[in-house]
């Protein structure tokens, strides 16, 4: 896909892997809509992006915020290209001292904000194929926290290996809408989601524009060629001393 022009969804757009996102396919001539709930730091970064970059205040979990914010898009743009479901957040602790709370509000934003956002772009890309023969994109960052379960992380871990899950059935589901799926597994990166979290990190991460060279890879791929999966991760986590 030529990223020129087209229309590109991204959630959790103000900080880390959502701001490099929208930094780098603004920067490649997309129209980018950023969906977050912070207003002060959406209206900073479309003073940062300019034109090509608008922000919409929504609440991913929250059902009339995703559908507001579809429809000003679909009216504004008359479609939509990519989707990026990017927000997420992570609260770590032993399930005997995990609160209901923190298990709650990691399913409402890593699982059920993908589904509302997915659910509100599936009908846009699905009549995008029908006027141009190709839907769309849809790309879920997941981590690679759904491969492979840690102590202290499993309600983390369940919400990211349900989005696995989910990624791979609706990669089968729309794949003949034209619609492409693919779920990105990064390891530890360089960005304010561990401070968030409040927890370490490896001591040499990637950073957010390794996976920004990823995403966009995938992004441009011919039309008919899918990569439905990616795992990344750094090469040496602990440092060349390791």
């Amino acid at each position: 896909m030529k990223l020129q022009d087209k229309t590109v969804v991204i959630t959790g757009t103000t900080s880390g892997l959502g701001l490099a996102f929208s930094k780098a396919l603004a920067a490649r001539g997309a129209n980018v809509f950023g969906l977050a709930r912070r207003e002060s730091q959406l209206r900073e970064t479309e003073t940062e992006l300019g034109d090509s970059y608008r922000g919409i205040t929504c609440d991913v979990a929250r059902e009339e915020d995703v559908r507001r914010a579809f429809e000003k898009i679909a009216e504004e743009a008359q479609g939509v290209d990519v989707l990026v479901n990017n927000a997420g957040l992570g609260k770590y602790g032993r399930v005997d001292a995990l609160t209901a709370d923190d298990w709650d509000v990691q399913m409402a934003v890593n699982l059920r904000g993908v589904f509302l956002c997915t659910r509100a772009a599936i009908p846009l890309m699905q009549e995008q194929n029908r006027r141009t023969g190709f839907g769309g994109h849809i790309v879920n960052v997941a981590s690679v926290a759904g491969l492979i379960g840690n102590p202290g992380m499993a309600a983390y871990n369940a919400s990211k290996f349900g989005l696995r899950g989910f990624s791979e059935a609706l990669m089968k589901e729309v794949r003949y809408d034209g619609i492409k799926v693919t779920c990105l597994y990064p390891g530890s990166i360089q960005t304010d989601f561990f401070q968030t979290a409040d927890t370490s990190i490896a001591p040499n991460p990637m950073t957010a524009e390794d996976v920004v060279s990823t995403l966009v890879h995938v992004l441009e791929t011919p039309e008919n060629y899918l990569v439905s999966e990616v795992m990344m991760r750094p090469l040496r986590p602990q440092g060349r001393s390791a």
